[in-house]
């Protein structure tokens, strides 16, 4: 059995898929790109504020379904260019404290609308 969770909090779907999807003890958070919930708009100042809303945008997604980071399992960054990776590694580890999750990190060529990150979780409910 699944449930769907949405929230107002971050960015809606872009495409004919969820937000989240909670499945048994796990949810499966769709990839967050930088898109402000509160306009629609883009936050696309730096690689760093970029992350940050990324992160910001998983948070909301996380919180909606009663949990935080600590409960992220396993993440999968995507970066239109590797030599980003250190600032958005940083940015990244400023949101777990302790027991990090499983994570792999690949550049790729394009992503939506043109980010240069994109980042989704799995995390555990139990």
């Amino acid at each position: 059995m699944k449930k769907i969770i949405n929230t107002t909090n971050a960015p809606a779907p872009i495409g004919p898929y969820s937000q989240a999807v909670q499945a048994g003890n796990f949810l499966f958070i769709s990839g967050q790109i930088a898109i402000n919930p509160e306009n629609g708009e883009l936050n696309l100042t730096n690689i760093e504020e970029e992350t940050h809303q990324v992160m910001r945008n998983l948070k909301a997604v996380l919180l909606e379904a009663g949990l935080t980071f600590e409960n992220v399992v396993k993440s999968s960054i995507f970066l239109s260019d590797m030599g980003t990776f250190a600032q958005v590694n940083e940015v990244y580890g400023q949101y777990f404290k302790s027991d990090f999750p499983a994570r792999e990190t690949v550049q790729v060529s394009v992503l939506p609308k043109n980010v240069n990150v994109e980042i989704s979780v799995i995390a555990i409910t139990g």
